[in-house]
């Protein structure tokens, strides 16, 4: 095992190796591969290249380094984009931390049977006077991004379920093409922490219960931040 699998437990060093075919011994020559494809794409400004942040795509592509890199890519053209969207990119932003206090998105503290973690939108607890979808997109892309940073989560990856029940008509007026384009893309798959082996796009799901929509919150590292 190499620093750079550090914080795995043993069971995930396993499934690493299985299902995403990590191996140690060439941990850090995969990784240079992709690094070495970045001159190929002299229009994206690649702002990280380190190799920790390389191991993410690597994981999410199942090491395959062409894949892995054409979705690093893709991560920071996103971001070329869509500047206005990652200026004050903090919890602290208002828009955000109103949808973060809202639940945008909210944690599961148990992980899934796959080990997965479980994140779920209650679409009906947008309050449109108060910020607008981006602020919740951009509350959401906030928090995978910290999130990913436990290397176990690169591994056993993400679920998001979004329960539309009491979604009203105003509401949903406000998900033009143009808006679910800028969620989808940048969901899916510019973000590394959707595009493990079993994470799925965004589910549908129906009413989830009450007691389900008192036991989540937002992550710690983002919750602290918005306080």
């Amino acid at each position: 095992m190499t620093h750079l699998q550090a914080g795995l437990s043993p069971e995930t060093l396993e499934k690493a190796r299985l299902e995403l075919n990590e191996n140690p011994d060439t941990l850090h020559q995969d990784i240079q591969e992709v690094r070495d494809m970045v001159i190929t794409r002299p229009d994206i400004g690649f702002l990280r290249t380190d190799d920790a942040f390389i191991l993410r795509f690597l994981r999410a592509r199942k090491f395959q380094h062409f894949e892995a890199f054409r979705l690093l890519a893709q991560y920071f053209e996103y971001r070329q984009q869509n500047l206005d969207m990652f200026k004050s990119f903090k919890a602290t932003d208002p828009g955000i931390k109103q949808a973060l206090k809202d639940g945008f998105p909210g944690g599961l503290a148990n992980l899934d049977h796959y080990g997965r973690k479980i994140l779920v939108l209650f679409a009906a607890n947008w309050d449109q006077s108060r910020y607008t979808l981006v602020d919740i997109l951009r509350a959401i892309l906030l928090s995978l991004e910290a999130m990913i940073e436990d290397p176990e989560l690169q591994v056993n990856g993400f679920v998001l379920i979004i329960d539309w029940s009491n979604f009203t008509f105003k509401q949903a007026s406000k998900l033009t093409p143009s808006m679910l384009r800028l969620a989808i893309e940048g969901l899916q798959p510019s973000r590394p922490e959707l595009g493990f082996p079993r994470p799925s796009s965004p589910t549908l799901k129906g009413p989830l219960g009450e007691a389900t929509r008192g036991s989540y919150s937002a992550h710690p590292s983002v919750d602290r931040e918005a306080r």
